[in-house]
């Protein structure tokens, strides 16, 4: 019988027999679907299955250890946002180390108390749907977005990203880094501070790009904007397009993904009023009457991606 949609499911991975048996039962008690894994290698052909919601990661196994295991979950099969916490009896320094520059979230020394872990199931999952929610809003509104750290090695893009960078031949031979110039680029901003650091741009075999640092976060992840320098930005395009300022276009751009007076007010952070304002000079300029002509016009100059 397959679990309904709604159900967490849960890789656990460890070689122990005995907490295996003690950790499915408490998890299937609680209404999760469980899989089990007793190698690395077995976690590894068991993604290939099903993705699961969370991954409990043994960190000292034989063979493939839970951190070289995680490291290639999250790089190569497609779990960069699928939270591993590891469990180890080793509650040492090195391995809570380990376990976070491997990609894992969180770290639990055994023998694992079954309150704590669940506690930490939540959160994590918790956390992880806002990234997944937030990762899937951007793709929708088609922005070329980037997160790296301060080295250049990419976690996550938009597909619009991952296009123009493949596209333009800006990803590095291993394909998960991002070029030495934007590593050096970003080392040269004060951090925190993304006004006072100018776009880049940088051209390989004729293809030009700008890179526009959007945030650090506390968690060392960057999150970097890219744009065609042959195109612009979304707002730049409509703006010539329609004779539009760069708030006008601004605005257009954000009815375009169908937010309302109220959000885009927020968005901007402008008033409402001014929002209302700038509809419409862009209804005038454009010569029609509604939201809905308007965003039609914009959608006609943001595909046509030549």
């Amino acid at each position: 019988m397959q679990p309904s949609s709604d159900t967490t499911s849960v890789l656990l991975v460890d070689d122990s027999p005995d907490t295996l048996g003690m950790l499915t039962d408490a998890l299937s008690l609680s209404g999760m679907s469980v899989e089990v894994a007793k190698s690395g290698r077995e976690a590894l052909n068991a993604v290939e299955r099903s993705l699961p919601d969370i991954v409990l990661m043994d960190a000292m196994m034989p063979g493939l250890d839970g951190f070289e295991t995680c490291q290639i979950l999250k790089a190569e099969k497609g779990l960069e946002d699928v939270p591993v916490i590891f469990m180890t009896g080793f509650d040492e320094t090195e391995h809570v180390v380990r376990a976070l520059a491997s990609g894992g979230v969180d770290f639990i020394a055994k023998p694992v108390p079954l309150d704590e872990l669940f506690a930490r199931i939540k959160v994590h999952l918790a956390n992880a749907r806002k990234a997944r929610s937030a990762r899937k809003a951007l793709d929708k509104t088609g922005r070329r977005i980037v997160a790296c750290d301060a080295s250049g090695t990419i976690r996550w893009t938009t597909p619009q990203a991952a296009q123009l960078l493949t596209r333009s031949g800006l990803r590095s031979d291993e394909g998960d880094r991002l070029p030495w110039e934007v590593v050096d680029w970003l080392g040269s901003s004060v951090e925190g501070d993304t006004a006072a650091l100018p776009g880049l741009r940088t051209s390989k075999s004729g293809a030009c790009v700008e890179f526009r640092l959007l945030e650090r976060a506390p968690d060392g992840e960057i999150l970097l904007r890219l744009l065609d320098c042959d195109q612009g930005s979304d707002e730049e395009r409509l703006a010539d397009a329609f004779a539009l300022t760069l708030r006008e276009a601004e605005v257009l751009l954000w009815i375009t993904h169908g937010k309302s007076n109220k959000e885009i007010a927020e968005i901007l952070e402008m008033s409402p009023r001014t929002v209302n304002k700038h509809l419409e000079q862009i209804f005038n300029k454009l010569g029609i009457e509604n939201r809905t002509a308007a965003a039609t016009m914009a959608v006609r100059i943001l595909w046509n991606e030549g």
